[in-house]
């Protein structure tokens, strides 16, 4: 059976711990704490080391699903959680475009430290004031040209959602994968 690690990230409040725990064949273990910070006004708890889910594709693949915490001061479990991973996944949160900067900031600390297939997650689509997953994708950066990562709308809450973003991410890695390209 074919193992990928596959890391969920992105800012407070995007949806990582819910991804998981949506998908997941498994108890979810996190490191839910509460919040001492201003994310205590957006959530009652937060990730402070990771969360583990697993998710199995038919009998021949199988997927381990860690999330990493949002906050920039645990930078340090992304770039522990990155380097061993086969693709990642940035959850970006569509009706809170305060956050984008954050969300490509810490796509950026990733691409320093590892070359790895990347999908990007547009989550609170139908949140108001939520931008069109085409705005988001630019204002991420995204440039259908050059960069290597794609773009999807994703429900956190929504099991068939989630499995559709897994399912393209799997599908991004492979294609790259057999282009070679890191």
């Amino acid at each position: 059976m074919e193992l990928m690690r596959l890391v969920i990230t992105g800012t407070v409040g995007a949806g990582k711990s819910t991804f998981i725990r949506t998908v997941s064949e498994i108890e979810v273990v996190d490191t839910d704490r509460k919040p001492t910070d201003a994310t205590a006004s957006m959530k009652k708890s937060t990730t402070v080391a990771m969360d583990f889910g697993r998710f199995t594709f038919g009998s021949d693949m199988r997927l381990h699903l860690y999330g990493t915490p949002g906050q920039t001061r645990f930078d340090f479990m992304w770039e522990l959680l990155a380097i061993k991973a086969n693709a990642l996944i940035l959850l970006v949160a569509a009706h809170r475009p305060e956050d984008f900067r954050a969300a490509r900031q810490t796509m950026a600390f990733i691409n320093q430290r590892v070359k790895i297939p990347m999908l990007l997650g547009v989550t609170h689509t139908d949140c108001e004031g939520a931008w069109s997953v085409e705005d988001v994708a630019l204002a991420m950066g995204y440039d259908d040209q050059s960069m290597p990562f794609r773009v999807v709308a994703v429900n956190a809450n929504d099991k068939e959602s989630v499995i559709q973003a897994l399912i393209a991410l799997v599908e991004h890695y492979m294609s790259v994968e057999e282009l070679g390209i890191h």
